[in-house]
């Protein structure tokens, strides 16, 4: 069906999903603005996007709100897998997606009466501590608790890639203004070339952490899967967590394990929105000045 999507959200952290070859549009940086916009446009948190792939049963592109494309996005990642199991793109439910941030391996754990996907498990890969490869620009081999300044304060830094960049930051409390003061200044330092995503951590317990999320291209947001694996990743390193983790979020809860391979096996809920087709006045809107 031309210009036909899929509005899905896991843990309030909501996307619009396309298949490339059924929309007639070209996804300009002006045209992801507008869709995702409330007032002028459908309203996301991002795109999803279904292309070919030749290294895996599908390809996945992920755009911000700003309209900048980031490599991996983990809620947005089983919010794909739902798309393609409930809309029959494959009867299967383990399958491999390629992202411009790395291979990935999904399975559908669960499905209701209609046989609709419920909970995904996305196997997201190992992380990256090298500072190089994050990337990021600071002296050591790797960022871990490193104190620096930002916007007049120090914070002691963890930075991860787990596909996309990521700065962590234990919280012995969590204040949602200070992360809304803080956040875009950290996601635009110089230190980070391709910005990054921030989060403040409060460790609970061995077994529980709580998480506050600015997300790079998208502000502060209810919850994110990359950010869980992330921050995840940065407590197990450096040995105030277990190996498998609730992470809490303000969206909700998802369950992080580390194997022994550190591969990073995410699990949560994933629901569907809505779906329907693009208006013909939308379509105009969408290559407007905007």
């Amino acid at each position: 069906m031309e210009n036909f999507f899929v509005k899905g959200q896991g843990l309030g952290n909501e996307y619009i999903i396309f298949d490339q070859q059924n929309i007639r549009f070209e996804l300009t940086k002006l045209a992801i603005k507008r869709l995702c916009n409330i007032n002028f446009g459908i309203g996301s948190d991002g795109i999803l996007v279904r292309v070919a792939s030749t290294k895996a049963d599908f390809g996945f592109r992920v755009f911000n709100p700003d309209g900048s494309e980031a490599e991996k996005s983990g809620n947005g990642l089983r919010i794909f897998c739902k798309f393609l199991y409930d809309y029959g793109y494959t009867p299967n439910k383990n399958f491999t997606i390629e992202t411009k941030g790395g291979m990935v391996k999904a399975t559908i754990e669960k499905t209701d009466s209609r046989n609709k996907a419920t909970l995904v498990t996305v196997d997201m890969g190992a992380p990256i501590f090298k500072t190089k490869e994050i990337p990021a620009i600071f002296p050591a081999e790797e960022i871990i608790a490193e104190k620096m300044g930002f916007g007049g304060r120090e914070y002691e830094i963890n930075c991860v890639s787990v596909g996309n960049p990521h700065c962590t930051i234990i919280k012995d409390t969590l204040d949602i203004n200070e992360i809304k003061s803080i956040g875009n200044i950290i996601e635009n330092h110089s230190m980070f070339p391709n910005r990054i995503n921030v989060q403040f951590a409060k460790i609970n317990s061995r077994n529980e952490v709580e998480i506050l999320i600015w997300e790079r291209g998208a502000g502060f947001t209810l919850a994110s899967g990359s950010s869980s694996c992330a921050v995840s990743s940065v407590l197990y390193k450096r040995g105030l967590i277990d190996n498998k983790v609730t992470i809490k979020m303000l969206g909700g809860e998802l369950t992080i394990e580390i194997q022994d391979n550190w591969n990073i096996r995410m699990t949560g809920p994933v629901r569907q929105i809505c779906d329907g087709t693009l208006s013909a006045e939308l379509l105009e809107d969408l290559n407007s000045e905007f």
